[in-house]
């Protein structure tokens, strides 16, 4: 009788979250370097509804500054 060890079982990595269609256009504008208030009035949004998808990305991707968001945008091809 033999005992073999192996590595315990190892999970999948969880999907990446998906941002929703005004996120991503959103994270366009902003990468594009529009401010807040640019981005709302070409979304006819809130300056303040921009900054709760910027949020909600930023917490779905855990990012954290603006560099990071940019970069992001040009690897989804925004």
């Amino acid at each position: 009788m033999s005992l073999t060890l192996t590595a315990p079982y190892a999970e999948a990595p969880a999907p990446a979250p998906v941002l929703a269609p005004r996120e991503r256009e959103t994270l366009r504008h902003i990468a594009a370097g529009r401010t807040y208030l640019q981005t709302a009035r070409h979304m006819g949004l809130s300056k303040h509804t921009v900054d709760a998808y910027l949020r909600r990305i930023r917490a779905k991707l855990n990012i954290n500054s603006t560099a990071e968001l940019t970069r992001l945008a040009i690897s989804l091809g925004l």
